[in-house]
């Protein structure tokens, strides 16, 4: 894990450097529509939740860029009127397509780090996995001044299950609305 997140930071310095005059720095924020999908999930249903953090863009080519962010992310499901409320540090490593000039397809992996999990005011941390990794999908539109909008789906690729001696196997799902601004 260590090497990968080591990987993952001299890969953007590398590309800072290469093109540190064109680099973005903006924060986001947004709505989380989020679940989970997996066994025994016929009774539970999405939360409504929120994200916000911090993005830098850096492009690559004319019509490709790399899009490192840091998420606070609130996430969770609810079954029947219970709501378990997850709090992620997630860190999502997007590339970017322009499909037209504002207008972006997005796509890439994501690391969660778990920071909280509570089931009403019940601490249940101890019940998930503290590491989550998973795949985004998404597009966006960003304005010249900076100002942009984004619509994406986190599909989670590992089981956030840590309950010794269950095969209940359930994986997190989070559709997200976001705006965010660039500052330069």
């Amino acid at each position: 894990m260590k090497k990968i997140l080591l990987l993952t930071v001299f890969t953007v310095l590398g590309f800072m450097n290469v093109n540190a005059q064109k680099i973005k720095f903006g924060a986001k924020a947004g709505l989380n529509f989020s679940t989970v999908s997996g066994d025994n999930t016929n009774n539970i249903d999405y939360v409504t939740s929120q994200h916000v953090g911090l993005v830098s863009e850096i492009p690559i080519s004319e019509k490709f860029s790399f899009q490192p962010e840091v998420m606070y992310s609130r996430q969770g499901y609810s079954l029947n009127t219970d709501v378990v409320a997850m709090n992620y540090l997630n860190i999502p490593l997007m590339g970017k397509y322009y499909v037209t000039k504002g207008l972006s397809l997005e796509a890439g992996p994501q690391v969660g780090f778990l920071l909280s999990a509570k089931n009403e005011k019940t601490d249940v941390k101890d019940l998930f996995n503290t590491v989550d990794f998973g795949v985004n999908f998404g597009i966006g539109y960003k304005l010249e001044n900076g100002l942009n909008f984004g619509v994406r789906y986190n599909l989670g690729l590992t089981d956030i299950n840590n309950v010794e001696g269950s095969s209940v196997k359930n994986k997190n799902s989070v559709f997200q609305v976001s705006v965010g601004y660039f500052f330069f």
